[in-house]
């Protein structure tokens, strides 16, 4: 009997992943349509990951709202959806492996005591300056685990925004890796699910931009492939605020789905005519498919909208 030859992996796999906080916005219209557009364009594939490993934000619900919505605007995905919430021991595993190469340690600083010695970080918090690196704590006062990071610049060529560096010890400091609540952080997470589903290529919104030097430290330290990463311009308010749950950005209504496709397609640059808002849903998506051009898309990392 023939053996039969392994069928090699695509050359590009992308994804999109969610937050179940809340129903979906023209923000996450954005990214869902920019990564899987690029996905077809190179002939790879497009999955579905839900990232509900931050239980105490999970909204009731919010996570079916969120598949029968992309159902509705027509987004089609490869292979089942990945729950962040069922691979807790991926999550411990890496965690674990990261103690034993001596890159993670326990901290047992509250917040006010980091904010009271620490400085500004690039991402608006505070930078930790490594209080508990060096101490012995007993087991009772940890509160956190943290990855020990150094003065080394982290760079990465974005394929949207050009070459970034982050010198991590300076502007983000040793970061949380398991939080006091018992809850796995998103960086960790993240990189462990981008491996696990053999993500090549991150296309997601710029706000994430910032993260993605720690999620390549992180995949350098548990020796993971780094993929390629495109951050597209977020959408913002009258007053530059960044369209969210948290500032009121109205849900999408699957019952405008043709014009709201045509209205992300126009703000990532690719000049849908204006007739195509009237088209039926699969002429919509035939136009993008065929039309779509990442190297129209604004390099901007923010762009007023309002509705």
């Amino acid at each position: 009997m023939r053996a039969s030859l392994p069928v090699p992996a695509p050359a590009y796999r992308g994804r999109f992943a969610p937050s179940p906080t809340g129903p979906l916005h023209f923000g996450s219209l954005l990214a869902a349509l920019g990564s899987y557009l690029d996905a077809y364009t190179h002939g790879g594939e497009w999955l579905l990951r839900i990232e509900d490993v931050d239980a105490p934000r999970n909204v009731p619900g919010a996570a079916d709202d969120i598949l029968r919505c992309l159902e509705a605007f027509g987004f089609e995905w490869n292979g089942p959806v990945l729950w962040q919430s069922h691979r807790l021991d991926a999550y411990r595993a890496a965690l674990d492996a990261l103690r034993q190469a001596g890159l993670a340690y326990p901290c047992a600083c509250s917040r006010r005591e980091i904010a009271d010695s620490a400085l500004p970080a690039i991402d608006g918090g505070f930078a930790y300056p490594g209080t508990c690196r060096a101490r012995a704590l007993p087991p009772a006062s940890i509160r956190a685990w943290r990855l020990r990071v150094d003065d080394r610049l982290t760079s990465f060529a974005d394929r949207l925004q050009g070459e970034l560096s982050q010198q991590l010890e300076r502007d983000v400091g040793d970061f949380v890796l398991l939080r006091a609540d018992g809850q796995f952080a998103y960086q960790l997470a993240v990189v462990v699910d981008d491996a696990a589903q053999g993500i090549t290529d991150v296309v997601r919104g710029a706000d994430l931009i910032d993260s993605t030097p720690r999620q390549i430290r992180l995949q350098h330290c548990l020796g993971q492939p780094n993929p390629r990463y495109a951050h597209l311009p977020v959408a913002t308010n009258a007053a530059g605020e960044k369209l969210s749950k948290q500032t009121r950005a109205p849900a999408l209504d699957a019952a405008h789905a043709g014009a709201s496709l045509v209205r992300a397609l126009a703000f990532l640059g690719q000049s849908p005519p204006p007739e195509l808002a009237a088209a039926a849903l699969a002429d919509i998506w035939q136009w993008a498919r065929a039309h779509w051009d990442f190297a129209r898309v604004p390099r901007q990392r923010g762009l007023s909208v309002s509705f």
